[in-house]
């Protein structure tokens, strides 16, 4: 069944069939929507599915878009963020009492500074208040102020014992374990370990404490190095 044309409502022919526009036209229906000037398929512009010319194709334009509550209410959020106004208000209601004010982040920084300038206030008076109430009492004292610094020696000493503990020292201790009456390999080739459970070696090391794992590997220990791990077999020869 041919289709009707979208202008005329009549069958449209295959010989004479525009299709355009999601629609079936007459080659002379196929015109403007407003001057009816016949167009083609090169020099129509479609809107909203109908066809025109290009003087009469409908323009849209911009326009401005009120202040709706919505955008009003953003402007404003975005004037009470501001830190300018927030000063100028602090500024205002100094002095006037308490009043309802948002945790905003500035806020919240010149409260955490306030209180530490507080706590570093605090403790300067505590400090003063300590020397000058314990100065003149303990002047003549003089041998308790000296055994104060006897304390003090001890927790240094201390100090000294917790450094001499690295893990160094540790993995030296280990690394020096009694002789063993494994089997001994010497390396033919480098290898560098290419996992943790493995171990690196140079040509000429030798391997100590050997255990044959499978085939193609063997755990033992470089005798340079102290480490143990895995090693390739066919990277050593027995001694």
């Amino acid at each position: 069944m041919n289709p009707l044309c979208s202008r005329c409502d009549r069958v449209v022919y295959p010989t004479e069939k525009v299709n355009c526009l999601d629609k079936y036209w007459h080659k002379g229906c196929f015109s403007c929507e407003v001057c009816k000037m016949t167009l083609n398929m090169k020099n129509y512009k479609g809107f909203e599915k109908r066809p025109y010319c290009n003087a009469h194709y409908p323009k849209t334009s911009f326009t401005s878009v009120a202040d709706t509550p919505e955008n009003l209410r953003l402007k404003q959020q975005s004037k009470m963020q501001s830190q300018v106004l927030y000063k100028e208000e602090f500024e205002k209601n100094k002095g006037k009492g308490f009043s309802v004010v948002a945790d905003t982040p500035e806020l919240q920084r010149i409260k955490k500074n306030q209180d530490q300038i507080s706590n570093i206030k605090y403790h300067e008076e505590f400090e003063k208040t300590r020397m000058g109430g314990e100065g003149p009492p303990h002047h003549p004292h003089s041998p308790q102020q000296n055994t104060t610094p006897a304390y003090q020696p001890p927790a240094a000493s201390q100090n000294y014992h917790y450094e001499p503990e690295p893990v160094p020292v540790r993995q030296a201790a280990a690394a020096a374990p009694p002789p063993s009456s494994g089997k001994r390999y010497r390396a033919v080739y480098d290898y560098t370990a290419a996992d943790e459970d493995e171990v690196s070696f140079l040509d000429g090391d030798m391997i100590l404490d050997v255990q044959q794992i499978d085939e193609g590997w063997m755990y033992g220990r470089v005798e340079r190095t102290g480490q143990q791990g895995m090693l390739p077999a066919n990277y050593v020869e027995a001694m």
